[in-house]
């Protein structure tokens, strides 16, 4: 049992048997990977949900203009008192991390999203990296390649309107930005990297367009497990997949509650978080 520093003094006792409260923030359904990441790992606890359709998209955005509609969402959330925060956006973390971990932390654990490009390139290559065209080529990007993939075969790979697709949970849109990153991406890639959130939600259609006949199972890396893991290691909170799924939801949409919007309830992971029992 170790205690967290809360806001206003106050200090909660987190045991791994404990219930917890875990927020999660992105512009919008993004975050949905992450979120049904940590319900499967904590069926038990309660989640926040903080987005900003208002806002919507940040990639466009400024990194200043960004770094404030992320601390307006993320002090939204902070304000439901959770015992941690993810941040479920590649870009929001790239621009805005720093911002948040000052204003919050240590109040409030702040855990960002980074691609995985460390595990995808310790299986070697040649491996691709599909990003926001924001991102692909971006400093923050080659730095990471550059850390963590050095000496590996690395294409990265511009998805022009896919996460926009996703967010809209457009088949036919969807459909046609999976295949032109696919015709952008090498034949003999055996690995790809997601680099935005919103592509996990659409993993098996990705990889339907770029698995090659002759090759190895295409192997897919997404942040959604680490990230959740990741947060319940900073709570010191075990996982409980087992535990009864009592964990409640709130839905915060700029600042407001609300509830899912109706695009993430096509997905998989927004169908799961239908079933928990809204926060009162």
């Amino acid at each position: 049992m170790r205690s967290l520093p809360r806001a206003g003094g106050r200090t909660r006792l987190i045991d791994y048997r404990d219930r917890v409260k875990i927020a999660l923030m992105d512009s919008g359904i993004g975050l949905l990977a992450a979120t049904a990441a940590v319900r499967r790992l904590r069926p038990d606890a309660d989640l926040v949900l903080s987005l900003d359709p208002d806002g919507m998209p940040w990639g466009p955005r400024t990194p200043q203009d960004l770094t404030a509609r992320a601390l307006a969402v993320a002090e939204a959330a902070a304000a439901r008192r959770p015992d941690a925060l993810i941040v479920g956006c590649n870009t929001a973390t790239v621009h805005a991390l720093t911002a948040l971990r000052a204003r919050l932390e240590p109040a409030l654990p702040v855990v960002g999203t980074v691609p995985a490009i460390k595990p995808a390139a310790a299986g070697g290559g040649p491996l691709a990296i599909w990003a926001t065209p924001a991102t692909t080529g971006s400093p923050y990007q080659r730095n990471l390649i550059r850390d963590f993939a050095a000496g590996v075969d690395v294409t990265e790979v511009p998805c022009w309107g896919l996460a926009e697709a996703v967010e809209r949970a457009d088949e036919n849109a969807i459909a046609a930005a999976v295949a032109a990153a696919a015709d952008l991406t090498p034949h003999d890639v055996t690995t790809v990297v997601l680099g935005c959130t919103h592509y996990e939600l659409v993993t098996e259609r990705i990889r339907a367009a770029v698995q090659r006949p002759g090759l190895p199972p295409l192997v897919l890396h997404g942040s959604a497990g680490a990230v959740a893991a990741q947060a319940l290691r900073r709570l010191g909170a075990r996982p409980a997949p087992g535990a009864p799924a009592t964990g409640t939801l709130t839905v915060l949409l700029s600042g407001r509650e609300g509830a899912l919007l109706p695009p993430a309830l096509a997905y998989a992971e927004g169908r799961l978080l239908q079933q928990a029992t809204p926060a009162v």
